[in-house]
């Protein structure tokens, strides 16, 4: 998808907006065993149940007294022991494998509450009492469509993810960065933010959003990370809401560019970067994408068979994603798909057509053989 074609018609239009309300879908006992085989299966001390039982919570603000959409929770004493031992437990499975010979000096901090979104998430801050230093992970309903869009994410992009599951609780680790609106307003003119690095990895961003099918990319769902470099910095951008994994039906929802809040870094690429420079990063990033497929294809050809059987969207935005796609790319095969995990297969053997025939010379037939 090319950022010079149709800049007048760069926007979402108002009938391809993401849906309001995305239903939770259940992770059935395939999605089970394989997340149990790679170790994503946990017994947890504390579920996403345990906490919703807060008696009262107050909303939270910033350091400017802007409201957070995030509440502050607090729990009766008698649940209080139970739930701040079994979240301080959860946090060391997180970091340490289990290994609880360091928790003795940490505490929880805080449990925050979010209303705004899809997945009503629980924010966990734990803090070292030795030196008050802080840090955050997540505990969600464990939703199928989430799920899978962790594994791939871990799967396909330079990210690694570290997540758990135990029956209807996920529970994920906080991924930095600065968001994307913030930094949009605080970070995108300074001057020393490097404008072309900036702009090539929202290239490669959008590339990797739109190979996996990963829906919904607006601002204030990824954050930019910044690593100081030789002379300059290197820019990350990285997802942090993978609710929308292959679930809605217009096929400009799977592209960044698209939406209206991203704008400022598409006129960024626009600005800074020619057609031939695009065209470059875009198949750069492929070529990872293609490598990193080639190198764990038993495992997505376990995750994209669980997938392709299970439901994670209406029949309705399959058949329009499928539609859409074939007309893209002019390619049948698309209209032969009857689920999302069909859907994602195909458009991955599509998108990485070229790639995998020059992958091949060297890695021989392994990475056709994941798809």
């Amino acid at each position: 998808m090319s950022f010079v074609e149709n800049q007048n018609a760069r926007e979402v239009k108002q009938s391809d907006k993401p849906s309001r309300k995305k239903p939770m879908y259940p992770v059935n006992e395939r999605l089970h065993q394989y997340l149990a085989q790679q170790g994503r299966e946990v017994r947890l001390p504390v579920t996403y149940n345990d906490l919703r039982n807060f008696t009262w919570s107050v909303p939270l603000k910033d350091r400017n007294g802007h409201d957070t959409l995030w509440e502050k929770t607090s729990y009766d004493s008698r649940d209080w022991e139970y739930i701040r031992d079994g979240l301080v437990r959860i946090y060391a499975i997180l970091k340490t494998e289990g290994d609880f010979s360091f928790i003795s000096h940490l505490d929880v901090a805080r449990i925050d509450y979010c209303t705004f979104g899809n997945s009503h998430p629980f924010r966990i801050r734990i803090v070292n009492k030795f030196n008050d230093n802080y840090d955050h992970y997540y505990i969600k309903i464990a939703d199928a469509s989430r799920i899978y869009g962790l594994e791939l994410e871990h799967i396909l992009s330079p990210n690694r993810m570290t997540f758990f599951t135990w029956q209807n609780t996920l529970v994920e680790e906080h991924i930095p960065g600065i968001p994307g609106d913030l930094f949009i307003k605080q970070l995108m003119d300074a001057p020393d933010t490097n404008k072309i690095r900036l702009a090539k990895e929202f290239v490669k961003f959008n590339e990797r959003c739109f190979v996996r099918l990963l829906g919904d990319m607006r601002s204030y769902n990824f954050v930019v990370d910044i690593t100081p470099d030789v002379e300059d910095y290197q820019y990350r951008i990285r997802c942090i809401d993978f609710d929308q994994q292959s679930y809605e039906g217009r096929k400009n929802l799977y592209l960044p560019q698209f939406f209206k809040e991203n704008y400022p870094f598409v006129n960024l690429c626009l600005r800074h970067l020619n057609r031939e420079s695009i065209e470059q990063y875009q198949f750069e990033e492929r070529t990872m994408i293609t490598f990193r497929l080639a190198s764990s294809r038993y495992r997505i050809m376990e995750l994209l068979d669980i997938m392709t059987a299970d439901t994670i969207s209406p029949d309705t935005k399959v058949n329009e994603l499928k539609t859409e796609l074939a007309e893209y790319f002019e390619n049948s095969s698309f209209l032969k798909c009857n689920s999302m995990g069909q859907v994602v297969k195909t458009h991955l053997k599509q998108s990485l057509r070229k790639n995998l025939f020059l992958v091949q010379r060297n890695l021989g037939k392994q990475a056709d053989s994941a798809l």
